[in-house]
């Protein structure tokens, strides 16, 4: 997480970010950086619009957050029951015993 810190603070200072900047920083709050992953870094945010990156991955929570408009309520279906009337019952009792 630090060396995304890093390239975070360059980036709200203004500054370009460059190897040798983020390892200055890191070297600042007492971490020795990784070379090859301070030069992955670098690479993976030339041509990306920092500012921008930074407001979609903010809007994503907010919108996972935001109540939205209530689903029309579902009903649900239940399988009629069959209606039996009691003389069709007695008559099914009668078959079973006789």
């Amino acid at each position: 997480m630090e060396y995304i810190y890093s390239a975070m603070i360059l980036h709200s200072a203004g500054k370009e970010i460059t190897e040798d900047a983020v390892g200055k920083i890191l070297k600042a709050a007492g971490v020795e950086p990784d070379t090859a992953r301070v030069k992955a870094l670098t690479a993976s945010l030339e041509g990306v619009d920092i500012a921008e990156a930074m407001k979609t991955a903010m809007a994503a929570p907010v919108a996972a957050a935001a109540p939205s408009a209530a689903p029309a309520a579902v009903k649900k279906e239940e399988p009629e029951e069959e209606k039996v009337s009691e003389e069709e019952a007695a008559a099914g009792l009668g078959a079973l015993f006789g």
